[in-house]
């Protein structure tokens, strides 16, 4: 392998402006890309196709690989602290700006079914800036989240740490169903 990263991703370098631009670009159509077949593969599996459902997920994963590095080339990977930080702030922007304001648009525009998914993301987001903030006072004494479960409900994405409720209170769905991370 002539020029490999020999199992480490490419790290941060100072880039020129068009190259910070592509690369922000790729991050963001990678991150795209990587849900997009996540969702091909639900519905393959759903359609009762495993295989093509598992080359969607391998297909997801190399472009969260490649999403992955184009941050750590952007410098967009820090300590745990900071990473937590930004974290926090991404989540408080769509709480407080982006998803407000998307509200609004789709009501005024009748999507109702839009109206739906925003509040269930916003509702998601602040179960995850409250997270990050336990995780925050923990790292920063020292210490780490408890070895706790966190659950997300496969519906809404709302997020809890420990038990999964009996029913989600956000979209009505079965605790069963989270996913237990």
């Amino acid at each position: 392998m002539a020029d490999g990263f020999k199992q480490t991703p490419p790290q941060p370098e100072k880039l020129g402006a068009m190259t910070e631009e592509n690369l922000k670009a790729a991050f963001a159509g990678e991150s795209q890309a990587s849900q997009k077949y996540l969702a091909f593969a639900a519905k393959a599996d759903a359609d009762g196709k495993p295989n093509t459902a598992r080359l969607f997920r391998a297909a997801a994963f190399a472009e969260s690989t490649h999403a992955r590095n184009h941050l750590s080339v952007l410098g967009g990977i820090g300590d745990i602290p900071a990473n937590l930080d930004a974290a926090w702030g991404g989540e408080n922007f769509e709480i407080t700006e982006m998803y407000p304001a998307y509200r609004e648009v789709a009501k005024m525009q009748g999507n109702e079914e839009a109206v739906t998914s925003i509040r269930y993301a916003a509702t998601a987001e602040k179960d995850h800036r409250a997270l990050y903030d336990q995780a925050k006072q923990k790292v920063t004494a020292g210490g780490d989240l408890a070895a706790t479960p966190i659950r997300v409900c496969p519906v809404c994405g709302h997020t809890v740490q420990g038990d999964a409720p009996n029913d989600c209170p956000v979209c009505g769905t079965d605790g069963q169903f989270f996913k237990e991370f």
